[in-house]
């Protein structure tokens, strides 16, 4: 079929826009190349205490310290923790708005439809044309269309930010695993170490009433004072005293480890009821190199991924600084008698290129375009403050760990003599050969010395687990 007249040169100009949207034209603001923050190329912290280089294997980090019930317990808080649902839906909503801006590429269609009951003055039309009356009925139905030609990659700069918003969204999620993931070994750990103290505390109880029930017997045996049996009595509630905020410090980890899973805070009182030794660390531990938390933390490439969409969005401030063009087209029946609506001879049509173009604004595109600029400047100082956060945590945790493994270590020596000291003395109270004040003495230092004893061991594991925490444990790429 050959176009002649108006018709073809209209629709030729129409063939030339979509061929100019299909090649895209340029797109304008800048390319975005990832920042290469400066890095360490090893800790400060020298290795020692079990800590090595090498490649950290990560994604499991918590089966290191073999406990089965952990283990448990990390696989319900993936499957119910609520902080954990609502990153997903974070990451639901990216995806939609990734959608809405790819939207923009294709052409908008509306359906158009009025039914419209209109009569003229007598006064201002005083002739009727011929089968008309001045009272009519005006039908009309099509539909309108509308698509914008990106040639200076507005939309283009629009997904690419969409895109790097979704990434991030999911960096969101795995640092929200990451966080989970540290927090429930944590109270766990908490929880084994306030059992520990408890059963270290009630041991002692069991100590000092025996220690008390001896003055009573000299007293009464008339080779003892009452002095002796108040200090016992004192020293024995003191330490009673002692048990009831123990008790009291592992109801409330055992119920915010019940709702980090998703539960009800009680919901894990029975299976954790029994109390089992504290989890140990293993004897190797290997922390890899600075350079791998960018790779590794979920933070840094969520700042990342914001600084490329931040970025994007200086080209779609750009674009505006040229002229919009866009195809327009608009198709309808109209007719004044509903039986002729759908007449050929009651079409209506128009179509054709058209722009827009923002000539004078006094400078609100520019200042738009400077807006976005400073943002920009914005995310990338959050960057690399988030990546010096990051050295700094891990720095922390290391010294943390092996600090406190020397000191479980002093404390577990000064326990054992603390044991020996009074076993020793309670004998040497028996034959008189001591006065009562030793053993009071060495039986606070004995209960000193086994809650610091436990504290400490629990304290060692979760220094290890803010190790893990600070790498970015608990996701990889292979396995999210």
């Amino acid at each position: 079929m050959r176009l002649r007249g108006r018709d073809g040169r209209g629709i030729a100009l129409l063939l030339l826009a979509a061929g100019l949207a299909v090649a895209q034209g340029c797109v304008v603001g800048p390319d975005y190349v990832s920042p290469e923050p400066p890095m360490p190329d090893v800790w400060h912290q020298e290795l020692a205490r079990g800590l090595q280089e090498g490649e950290a294997n990560l994604a499991a980090w918590w089966t290191a310290l073999g406990d089965p019930r952990l283990d448990e317990l990390i696989e319900r808080a993936k499957a119910g923790n609520l902080d954990l649902r609502l990153s997903v839906a974070r990451i639901l909503e990216a995806r939609a708005q990734r959608g809405i801006a790819v939207s923009d590429r294709f052409p908008e269609a509306d359906g158009v439809g009025t039914v419209q009951r209109d009569r003229q003055s007598e006064d201002v039309i005083v002739d009727v044309p011929p089968g008309r009356s001045r009272t009519d009925t005006f039908y009309g139905v099509g539909a309108d269309t509308f698509w914008e030609l990106d040639l200076w990659g507005r939309i283009t700069r629009s997904i690419e930010s969409a895109d790097s918003s979704l990434e991030g969204s999911v960096e969101d999620y795995r640092d929200v695993l990451v966080s989970l993931y540290s927090e429930v070994a944590t109270t766990y750990t908490e929880i084994r170490a306030l059992q520990a103290r408890i059963r270290y505390a009630l041991g002692n109880v069991k100590t000092q009433r025996g220690s008390l029930q001896l003055t009573v017997d000299r007293r009464d045996a008339g080779i003892g004072s009452d002095l002796d049996v108040s200090q016992a009595e004192l020293n024995l509630a003191s330490t009673e005293s002692f048990v009831p905020f123990l008790r009291s410090e592992l109801a409330a980890s055992v119920h915010a480890l019940g709702v980090l899973v998703g539960g009800h805070p009680s919901a894990l009182w029975a299976e954790l009821s029994d109390a089992v030794p504290i989890p140990k660390p293993p004897p190797q531990i290997v922390v890899g190199l600075p350079t791998e938390i960018l790779r590794q933390r979920p933070d840094i490439r969520r700042a990342e991924r914001e600084l490329a969409a931040q970025t994007a969005l200086i080209g779609v401030a750009t674009a505006e600084l040229y002229p919009t063009f866009s195809l327009v087209g608009t198709f309808t029946f109209e007719a004044f008698d509903s039986s002729d609506l759908l007449e050929r001879s009651s079409r209506t049509y128009g179509f054709g290129p058209s722009f827009r173009w923002n000539l004078f604004d006094g400078g609100r595109v520019r200042q738009a375009i400077q807006v976005e600029d400073a943002r920009t400047d914005q995310a990338l100082a959050r960057y690399e403050q988030t990546v010096l956060s990051a050295l700094e945590d891990v720095e922390d945790a290391m010294v943390a760990y092996v600090q406190e493994s020397e000191r479980r270590d002093a404390l577990d020596r000064s326990a054992v003599a603390a044991k020996k000291a009074v076993d020793l003395v309670n004998v040497l109270y028996k034959t008189g050969l001591t006065d009562f004040q030793n053993v009071l003495d060495t039986e606070r230092s004995l209960f000193e010395q086994q809650d610091q004893l436990a504290e400490s061991e629990g304290l060692v594991t979760q220094n290890l687990i803010e190790i893990y925490r600070a790498l970015g444990g608990g996701w990889s790429l292979t396995t999210n």
